[in-house]
């Protein structure tokens, strides 16, 4: 993955405005992942939920012979925008904040349960 960004544009904050892949590299895209833990408990709170989320995916991953610096782009679906300081903290523990992939965040009415608070997708290129 190649980011650069466009001249004369605003520097993005944790994410470029463009990843290039090298050629013969395979795609891969995992479903959204929400903040169910393996034994199926949501954790409370938006750190707890995020920070289980990217673990996730990064099993998500992992199946798939991936890992985080793999990653070109991510999804993001919220139900509320106040506590992106606190998503952008736990996910820069995740992602090469060197070097780090597109996003894109939404925000939503609802998850399809009530308890959860974030869902991430991603896509990744090796």
């Amino acid at each position: 993955m190649v980011p650069f960004d466009f001249p004369g544009e605003p520097t993005p904050n944790g994410y470029s405005n463009v990843v290039t892949i090298h050629e013969g590299s395979r795609l891969i895209w995992t479903s959204g992942q929400v903040a169910a833990g393996p034994d199926g408990t949501v954790p409370e709170g938006w750190e707890a939920q995020t920070r289980q989320v990217f673990r996730n995916l990064g099993a998500a991953l992992a199946q798939a012979g991936a890992g985080w610096a793999d990653v070109v782009k991510l999804t993001f679906y919220v139900v509320d925008t106040d506590e992106l300081p606190v998503v952008r903290a736990v996910r820069d523990e995740f992602v090469n904040v060197a070097a780090p992939p597109t996003s894109t965040l939404i925000r939503v009415a609802g998850l399809f349960r009530p308890e959860f608070l974030i869902e991430v997708e991603a896509v990744a290129a090796i």
